[in-house]
């Protein structure tokens, strides 16, 4: 078995691992990408592309390109039993991109791949899973399997663990997390658009009594509609998206077409942090390092945000020889980290049932918010100005 030498592995192919690989790419740092799965990117999953992360895009050309096919979110409409509360706009979230972009994940992950491949050609090394991992003062040895059984062996100077909430990564290093479930349940489908011509660029949130709906336009006249739904919710079941449809038409008056569901999946709400972020060469990012509701479409943005700030450093460290400055890089993403976990709580929160009395209360609350000069910062917020 002959072992391949770059400047830096990194082990997982989605969307944070592919990005991080580009930036290195074409900063001119040699990068492999080891991807478990074999077959070409599929499904909607994460859809939203926030300000920051467009605006990171650009490092390597891909700004275009995922605004070219994205639709572009410009508003946000609060309502309750399918009567509006209050709007806030996008339009001073950012001053390069007062929108959030949304594209269905596997888009996203298929111009990625373009990207690396264009930066690094042959780069990405698809059914290979990481087995082993042998760390030195100067380098890190890394065992797999590839794509037919074979072993296979990289010698790298670092290692980013981009491999997600499961990290074999994390793993490997013998590090652990901490964090918590939640009760919160979850089903999200796409649907074709009814929704009025007038809020077709906008995010939708009715918080009535029964329990949150959301719902975000896709490409294509088609929305996104995410509920709370009971912990028996069964997404899976032939009736799933007939079932969503009655969801949606009882709690917002929006009647939706069940044939017309082209993706439904349901999720249940964990947060997790590693305990430690790097160690030796090696080092975690996304969902490796921290893991969060998927409420508020912060998660994938997280990881891509990180790999935004560790690109360089690597690049500096292979450079100069050099250890890796992880505390920093650590301290700084597990913060941001940590207040994209309270703001997702906050979000849980304010979507789950509540009686009558309660729920007038939180109509008030949220008519009031939106209504004062400060609905611009709640927007940046949102938009991930902070991240």
């Amino acid at each position: 078995m002959t072992t391949e030498r770059v400047d830096v592995l990194v082990v997982g192919g989605g969307p944070v691992g592919l990005f991080a690989a580009a930036l290195l790419a074409v900063r001119g740092v040699s990068v492999a990408v080891w991807e478990r799965r074999s077959a070409a990117p599929t499904g909607s999953r994460a859809i939203g592309i926030h300000p920051p992360s467009l605006d990171a895009f650009a490092a390597i050309g891909l700004d275009g390109p995922v605004l070219a096919e994205a639709t572009r979110v410009r508003s946000g409409v609060a309502r309750s039993r399918g009567r509006e509360i209050g709007r806030l706009s996008f339009d001073r979230a950012s001053a390069t991109h007062p929108y959030v972009a949304t594209l269905d994940q596997h888009r996203t992950e298929s111009l990625l791949r373009s990207r690396l491949e264009a930066a690094a050609p042959g780069a990405l090394r698809v059914g290979v899973s990481l087995t082993g991992l042998e760390r030195h003062r100067d380098h890190v040895d890394a065992t797999g399997v590839g794509p037919s059984g074979a072993p296979v062996s990289v010698r790298a100077a670092f290692v980013v663990g981009a491999d997600g909430a499961r990290s074999v990564t994390r793993d490997l290093l013998g590090i652990g997390t901490s964090g918590r479930d939640y009760p919160d349940r979850y089903v999200m489908g796409d649907f074709a658009d009814v929704e009025d011509p007038a809020d077709r660029t906008a995010a939708l949130v009715d918080v009535g009594p029964a329990g949150v709906v959301e719902s975000f336009p896709l490409p294509g006249g088609r929305r996104r509609y995410v509920a709370l739904v009971p912990s028996d919710f069964a997404a899976e079941s032939p009736d799933g998206a007939a079932r969503v449809a009655s969801i949606v038409a009882d709690r917002t008056g929006v009647a939706l077409d069940p044939s017309t569901c082209t993706m439904l999946s349901g999720f249940r709400v964990r947060r997790r942090a590693a305990d430690r972020v790097g160690l030796g060469r090696v080092v975690l990012a996304g969902d490796a390092a921290h893991e969060i509701s998927p409420i508020g479409g912060q998660g994938m943005n997280l990881g891509w945000l990180d790999a935004a700030e560790l690109a360089p450093l690597l690049a500096d460290a292979v450079a100069s020889g050099a250890a890796g400055p992880w505390p920093e890089y650590a301290r700084r993403r597990q913060a941001v980290a940590r207040r994209a976990a309270r703001q997702a709580e906050v979000n849980m929160a304010l979507g789950r049932p509540l009686r009558a009395v309660g729920a007038v209360g939180r109509e008030a609350l949220l008519r009031t918010v939106l209504s004062l000069p400060t609905a611009d910062g709640l927007a940046g917020v949102y938009a991930m100005r902070w991240a």
